[in-house]
């Protein structure tokens, strides 16, 4: 492949995203010989990180819940521009507009492009209106793009709704996890201290862990409902300020704030809790379980792809904080061993099923058949 097919053009809808979730697979880019380009919103809170990654960024604003055609329309011709001025012998989507706008432009082009559905969002969450219109983007957008799914039942919906073919749809473990980056750490002794990672959005559950911790704090009255996470305005289903500040006030939930590095609240940590109404594949009980973690999370997909109930963790109904709060429950009667137990089965099935290695060589994989197609 001579140099100048070697770039190859990373996309998401925040420079946090690639930072988090796509480090690992961009240092295997680079060992492998490709250039990564990244294209996504400027962030300076972030340029050190991507400084450190060693990587070309070329801003590309996106609002990421905006519905405007207009807006959207731009968005397809700064990706375009990018793209064409770039060349590179591949795109990779990652996040919902870029994954439709993104591989429209690449294919207007002529550039192969790799799409990656980390989850479906809201959209298709709740239905409505607005599914059909999305379903008819991807439809188009991932026409001729290869397409790695995090779960079995993300492939299965894509291909009922016929917005991609079965020869288009691989899947892999999320996105993979650093298994020395986050490595296993003894599950603490003392009363049970529960932490929810997430952006904190409806969608994710949040208000549900709310209403259980509410629901168990009189019987559990030195447990610790832990919730960490940004804020998210922009998000159709974001939780509002002044509902976190309630919760606090009221004794339930101990906000901790964001961080770019969430080891040490892992490490003091019982259980992980993710009561997500859907998912792709959850970076957080990923990382939770290779630090050696219990999982509480919600019967959905995404978490259930990772949690064996009664094995690694437990597992409740959806929308349900009765449900949850008696799987939390569950999880503090239980004795300390017995959580180092399922946290070490969970350590175990990261490893066997979920490395970020297995990530980087299914792309490696792709972008080396794209490179023989073109010989």
């Amino acid at each position: 492949m001579p140099a100048a097919t070697r770039r190859v053009v990373l996309a998401a809808n925040s420079l946090w995203n690639i930072v988090n979730f796509r480090a690992g697979l961009i240092r295997g880019l680079k060992t492998a010989g490709y250039e990564p380009v990244v294209l996504a919103p400027a962030d300076d809170k972030l340029n050190d990180r991507i400084q450190a990654l060693g990587v070309r960024h070329v801003p590309v604003a996106v609002d990421r819940s905006g519905l405007n055609p207009v807006g959207d329309l731009k968005l397809l011709a700064a990706y375009r521009r990018a793209v064409n001025e770039l060349r590179p012998a591949a795109f990779l989507g990652f996040t919902i507009k870029p994954n439709i706008y993104g591989c429209m432009a690449a294919r207007s082009l002529g550039i192969p492009a790799v799409a990656n559905i980390s989850g479906l969002g809201t959209v298709f969450i709740r239905s409505g209106p607005l599914l059909a219109l999305v379903t008819a983007l991807y439809r188009f957008a991932l026409a001729r793009a290869v397409v790695f799914f995090q779960n079995a039942d993300d492939r299965a919906l894509f291909l009922e709704r016929r917005m991609v073919r079965a020869d288009q749809a691989r899947l892999i473990p999320g996105s993979g996890i650093d298994l020395s980056r986050y490595a296993p750490e003894p599950v603490p002794d003392g009363p049970v201290t529960f932490l929810l990672i997430a952006r904190l959005l409806g969608d994710k559950g949040v208000r549900e862990y709310a209403a259980a911790a509410k629901l168990l704090r009189p019987e559990l009255p030195d447990a610790r409902f832990q919730l960490l996470g940004p804020l998210d305005h922009e998000n159709r289903t974001a939780i509002a300020r002044s509902e976190l500040d309630r919760w606090v006030a009221e004794g339930i939930i101990d906000y901790l704030g964001e961080t770019d590095d969430v080891r040490p609240f892992i490490a003091r940590a019982s259980a992980v809790v993710l009561p997500s109404y859907r998912e792709g594949m959850p970076r957080s009980l990923l990382e939770g379980a290779a630090m050696g973690r219990p999982l509480v999370a919600t019967n959905v997909p995404g978490c259930r792809e990772l949690v064996t109930d009664g094995v690694n963790g437990y597992l409740c109904a959806v929308r349900d904080a009765g449900s949850l709060a008696d799987q939390m429950r569950r999880m503090a009667q239980i004795a300390s061993p017995e959580r180092q137990k399922m946290g070490d089965a969970a350590r175990k099935r990261v490893q066997d099923e979920f490395s970020e290695s297995v990530v980087i060589d299914a792309y490696l994989d792709v972008l080396g058949k794209l490179s023989a197609a073109e010989s």
